[in-house]
């Protein structure tokens, strides 16, 4: 099983949660509104030391969760990257890792049976 997070912009989240909900083999998501920084921050952003940058965390990003069977982590990546692009540097970050085990709470089913 394979986890995969992507970051994205807030206005493409729409979009690619549709299109990844037309891939019928994948049970679910997460989304998640997200406040950080990357590459592309301001200039003058973490210029001071102990002072928090609110210009850091002006633009909200989304973090989409996908936890899934091993054979559709390609779709899901070129699903979002599909979607998500718009050719800007800030366009986001896709993530793959993997899942050890996962436990469904209701049944009690394990591993990919879980998912």
């Amino acid at each position: 099983m394979k986890e995969v997070k992507a970051y994205l912009k807030k206005h493409k989240v729409d979009a690619v949660v549709f299109a990844l909900s037309k891939i019928t083999a994948l049970t679910g998501l997460s989304v998640v509104e997200v406040k950080g920084f990357g590459r592309g921050r301001g200039k003058t952003a973490g210029a001071r030391i102990g002072a928090f940058e609110e210009r850091l965390f002006d633009a909200p990003s989304i973090k989409l969760e996908v936890v899934c069977r091993d054979e559709l982590v390609e779709e899901i990546i070129s699903t979002i990257v599909a979607h998500a692009h718009t050719g800007l540097r800030s366009d986001g970050k896709i993530y793959v890792s993997h899942v050890e085990n996962a436990v469904r709470i209701s049944t009690g089913e394990r591993g990919e049976d879980a998912v």
